[in-house]
C-alpha cells in the first residue's frame, strides 16, 4: 500500500542501527551507573554495621563508666556524713601538704 516494504515497518535499515546503537550504548551506561551505586550501596552498608558496632561498644563503655562513678559518689556521700571539720582538716593537710612538695620540687630546681 503506503509505498513502504513490509519487512521494516517504515524504518530504513541504516536508522534502525543508529537507534539500536544509541539504545546499547545507553544502557551499557545505565549498566555501568547501577554497578557503581550497587557497589557504593554496599560499601555504605558495612560503613553502617562497623558504626553500629562501635557505638555498641562505646555504649558498654559509658554504662560501665556511669557505674563506677556512681560508686565513687556512694563513697563520697558515705564519707561527707561523718565529721565535716575532720574531711576538711583532712583536706587542708592534704593541700598543705601538695604545696610543699611542689615548693621543695621548685626550690631544687
Amino acid at each position: 500500500g503506503d509505498g513502504t516494504p513490509a519487512g521494516n515497518y517504515g524504518y530504513t535499515n541504516s536508522g534502525y542501527s543508529v537507534y539500536e546503537e544509541e539504545n546499547e550504548r545507553l544502557t551499557e551506561s545505565l549498566r555501568t551507573k547501577v554497578s557503581a551505586i550497587k557497589s557504593l550501596s554496599i560499601e555504605i552498608g558495612t560503613e553502617v554495621k562497623n558504626q553500629n558496632k562501635m557505638l555498641s561498644e562505646m555504649d558498654n563503655d559509658f554504662d560501665s563508666a556511669g557505674g563506677l562513678l556512681g560508686a565513687t559518689m556512694g563513697r563520697l556521700r558515705t564519707l561527707s556524713r561523718g565529721s565535716q571539720t575532720k574531711l576538711l582538716c583532712y583536706m587542708m593537710l592534704f593541700a598543705l601538704f601538695v604545696f610543699f612538695v611542689l615548693y621543695w620540687i621548685i626550690k631544687l630546681r
